[in-house]
């Protein structure tokens, strides 16, 4: 059974013998293992990646909470194995309607073998959609849009999400979030081909630099905004010379943005591929 153990908190030492000896004490083969540092905020933050056949799945993930409490971690146990044939969402959302949409028609049509647990956005704009197909929606944004990040990771322990969807989320997750949901478990839909044109207005740079082909990308989260080789899928369209801009976006947003999530999120959660030490690689 692959196991993932993520543990984030403020920084000290000898955080990480404690999970590291349990886990081999009860025969783990550590396939990953990755600590981080962050100076600037003294957090301490570890992602534990492990296979354990013939886990007492409850009695293992208990006795790392309690390990977690012991040293003032925040640790989670997770298996893209517990819920595999239907594994549950969270769709995170801001204005844009149509990723988010897809997402759950392609739930809908069996396409994406998943279930839409909750529906989060840190504006009330893509309400009606959770409304439409019954899913649970929160607001978790002030009147200027800024979330509230410790409710959004209340949300998703409570409705025991397997995945993170920021399906056009259009705000950056702290690092301690990031990692606590670590291994491939947030997937990003950027609206821009990475690494070409990452930042907040990649239409726009791209059309400054003349390209007639315009994409977007769909992503694992690394700490590091737009970061690194964690793509998952890209989808690309081309113009005519002289298309306006307006254009461009419009086709972007309604059509090709998307169907790029929708194919990334299948990938994902049909177990095609995984995250490993910060690459997507094809699932053995």
């Amino acid at each position: 059974m692959e196991i993932i153990i993520t543990a984030v908190g403020p920084d000290n030492v000898g955080l990480a013998d404690p999970i590291i000896h349990y886990v081999t004490g009860k025969g783990a083969n550590i396939e990953e293992i990755q600590m981080y540092n962050h100076d600037e905020d003294a957090l301490f933050a570890m992602l534990c990646r492990i296979e354990l056949p013939d886990v007492p799945w409850e009695a293992f993930r208990s006795a790392l909470t309690e390990i977690g409490r012991a040293k003032n971690l925040s640790v989670r146990v997770w298996s893209p194995e517990e819920r595999a044939a239907r594994p549950r969402l969270a769709l995170c959302v801001t204005y844009r309607p149509e990723p988010a949409l897809a997402v759950l028609r392609a739930i809908r049509d069996q396409q994406i073998r998943a279930q839409a647990a909750v529906m989060i956005g840190n504006r009330n704009a893509c309400r009606g959609i959770a409304e439409q197909f019954g899913v649970d929606w929160y607001n978790i944004g002030d009147r200027e849009g800024r979330a509230n990040d410790e409710q959004m990771v209340e949300l998703f322990d409570q409705y025991q999400v397997d995945y993170v969807v920021l399906a056009r989320y259009m705000r950056v997750l702290p690092a301690a979030v990031c990692w606590k949901f670590a291994g491939g478990r947030i997937i990003n839909l950027h609206h821009g081909l990475l690494p070409s044109f990452p930042g907040l207005r990649p239409y726009h740079d791209a059309y400054a630099g003349r390209m007639l082909t315009y994409g977007c990308t769909c992503h694992f989260i690394v700490p590091e905004l737009d970061a690194g080789n964690q793509i998952i899928q890209q989808t690309t369209f081309t113009v005519p010379p002289g298309t306006k801009l307006d254009e461009i976006i419009r086709i972007g947003q309604e059509d090709n943005e998307p169907r790029c999530l929708v194919e990334g999120v299948r990938r994902v959660v049909n177990r095609e591929i995984r995250l490993h030490f910060h690459r997507v690689v094809k699932r053995m």
